[in-house]
């Protein structure tokens, strides 16, 4: 009799998971598909990370244009310059600053020598005219340092919450999924498939926003430091030939 019970039971097993499957419709995957498939929230979750995104590309775009023509011009720059203080031409000097205008090693120098020249060129040099050339260069390097880091602190910001905004459109879509079992009282997959689909899509697209503004985040950082110490070494180099010269 036992025997006979689990074999009509197990009987029952294959019938029970065909209706499973059998319920559950169609779920497209295309981005139009999934978009149809997501609630209110969800979809407002998407567009933020969208934003978050077109943000993040422009961020980018715009320190990497930035930091090349920095490089470029500060190479092109930094001979000339020395060129003219070797042999003492301080107002070719600052003309040459003044025509690379992205060079981030020109603005410091450029600050260092006009606050010099300010002085005037006749008597002797001063310690003060030197203390007030070094104070200039010292500014000038925080101002230029901000303008190099500007944008980085949003692409951190998108780099770290995106993940976790993602997760939130994960959550949604999971009880999205709850609810609907509950409302139509049935187990199918069908049932779950919109919620599922839904918490996926917004994990994923999370994900992808954060990735690269990490990377790029960290890559600028990076620059930003080498830049710093390039700018160091300059002041450093320009504040010597100032002494140099006041022993002469």
């Amino acid at each position: 009799m036992i025997l006979a019970h689990l074999t009509t039971q197990l009987a029952h097993v294959p019938a029970s998971l065909a209706m499973f499957f059998q319920e559950a419709p169609a779920v497209g995957f295309s981005p139009l598909q999934l978009w149809g498939n997501m609630g209110n929230l969800a979809r407002a979750v998407v567009i933020l990370l969208f934003i978050m995104s077109i943000w993040s590309l422009a961020v980018i775009i715009d320190r990497a244009l930035y930091f090349q023509a920095a490089r470029k011009q500060s190479r092109e720059f930094a001979p000339k310059v020395a060129g003219a203080l070797k042999d003492g031409r301080l107002d070719e000097a600052i003309k040459v600053a003044d025509r690379s205008k992205k060079s981030h090693l020109a603005e410091v120098v450029t600050a260092g020598l006009q606050e010099f020249r300010s002085f005037g060129s006749g008597g002797s040099i001063t310690e003060a005219q030197v203390e007030s050339s070094k104070r200039a260069l010292e500014r000038s390097e925080a101002i230029v340092h901000a303008k190099l880091k500007r944008g980085l602190g949003g692409l951190a910001t998108i780099g770290s919450t995106a993940p976790f905004i993602g997760l939130f459109g994960t959550v949604v879509g999971i009880l999205n999924a709850f609810q609907q079992i509950a409302t139509q009282k049935t187990s199918g997959i069908g049932a779950v498939a919109g919620g599922i689909s839904e918490a996926l899509v917004t994990t994923a697209f999370g994900l992808l926003v954060a990735i690269p503004a990490v990377m790029t985040f960290n890559y600028f950082t990076g620059k930003v430091e080498s830049f710093d110490v390039e700018m160091d070494n300059s002041s450093s180099e320009l504040l010597d030939y100032f002494i140099k010269q006041s022993h002469r």
